[in-house]
């Protein structure tokens, strides 16, 4: 028999970076700060709430836009947080995690042809899930000075045509750590005011915002929270990223198109977890004092490098660090990621994997969402660099 030859929707993804990096770190033991997520667990009385949500016989489906209290416990935090009130019934979607939302965002909205402006570095989902649907991901490249990275938006405006669909957006962002502030909704919204452009803005590190920061959630913005779908975890929040739960949050009209895919790509969500999460977070203490909690890590962190050859890079946001190595070698960042994990025994991630074509910055990421001991074990590998 012949098998029969499939003709690839994807044809340029192969094994993501995440993958063979950590593949490479558990051949050489190494101490893995690329791939993010904690090595730590969450909080007891979370699983007490899990378990005690099985015990009572929640374990069958959920409505298909998520169990009713986890979805009005969701809307009650953005109300409080951002003063954006969304309904709970109409503009509120539990998912499979983020990666799901962003993707079924996209499957509703972007036809073929449309044009898709993606702000790089970028997480790795967003182009692929873009071509799925039959987009166009037009790339615009963030500028990097003294300052560390920051969005053009002239160059945004620049890119945007009449067949622009859609502009995503990442804050805190994954890679860099950098986040937007106010000035940067204000330049998003000129730039989508009176159009038919729509938002996606992907805010899963929402409680990572260091030194008295304030979050630029676009749920603050009217003029982007009426045409936004705004992508959070409970996984970055929480410490359980393999639970793979998440939400969208979109205005009524977007929302209704949102779950006409969202019913048939996952139809409904693990129904425990979310009577535990929405249970959980009657209490704001986790989420409030997230921020402070990543801040000691990162400072830790930075501390632990200021005396190395690695140049830092601000890190305002999210549980990453990037950092220069200009003063170590000049490897291209791959080579140097792969030299670093078999040499040094810490993993890291380079930044231009983040890039459609990738680019040389001479940067890499490293992930700080660990146990300070696993830090310290990584920062005396690296200060002898």
């Amino acid at each position: 028999m012949t098998t029969p030859v499939l003709q690839s929707r994807l044809p340029a993804v192969g094994t993501t970076v995440f993958t063979l990096m950590s593949a490479l770190a558990t051949e050489h033991g190494a101490v893995n700060l690329g791939q993010g997520f904690p090595d730590f667990g969450c909080d007891p009385t979370l699983l007490d709430m899990v378990n005690d949500a099985m015990r009572a016989g929640l374990n069958q489906y959920p409505p298909m836009a998520g169990a009713a209290p986890l979805r009005e416990a969701i809307a009650a935090k953005i109300a409080t947080l951002y003063g954006h009130a969304y309904d709970a019934n109409t503009e509120i979607t539990v998912t499979a995690g983020a990666t799901q939302g962003i993707i079924t965002a996209i499957l509703c909205a972007v036809h073929p042809g449309d044009e898709v402006i993606v702000i790089e570095p970028a997480y790795d989902s967003y182009r692929p899930s873009i071509q799925l649907a039959g987009g166009v991901p037009v790339t615009v490249q963030m500028r990097l000075g003294e300052a560390g990275y920051s969005v053009p938006w002239d160059q945004i405006a620049a890119a945007v045509t009449p067949r622009t669909r859609m502009i995503v957006i990442n804050t805190p962002h994954n890679p860099t750590g950098s986040i937007l502030r106010a000035a940067d909704l204000d330049a998003l919204a000129s730039i989508v005011a009176g159009t038919d452009i729509l938002v996606l803005s992907d805010e899963v590190y929402e409680h990572m915002v260091y030194d008295g920061e304030q979050h630029a959630s676009v749920s603050r913005h009217p003029v982007l929270a009426e045409r936004a779908f705004v992508v959070s975890s409970f996984g970055k929040t929480y410490h359980v990223t393999g639970w793979k739960v998440g939400y969208v949050a979109a205005p009524a009209g977007l929302t209704a198109e949102f779950r006409k895919v969202h019913q048939y790509n996952v139809f409904t969500v693990n129904t425990p977890m979310q009577h535990g999460l929405a249970g959980y977070m009657r209490d704001p203490a986790p989420y409030v004092e997230l921020p402070a909690f990543y801040q000691r890590k990162r400072d830790l962190f930075r501390a632990g490098l200021e005396g190395s050859r690695f140049t830092l890079l601000p890190a305002d946001g999210t549980y990453f660090q990037c950092v220069r190595y200009e003063g170590i070698s000049d490897l291209g960042e791959s080579e140097f990621a792969q030299w670093l994990t078999r040499e040094v025994k810490v993993a890291a991630i380079p930044v231009s994997a983040f890039y459609s074509t990738p680019k040389e910055s001479g940067i890499v990421r490293f992930c700080f969402a660990k146990q300070d001991e696993t830090l310290q074990v990584a920062l005396e590998r690296l200060a002898k660099v």
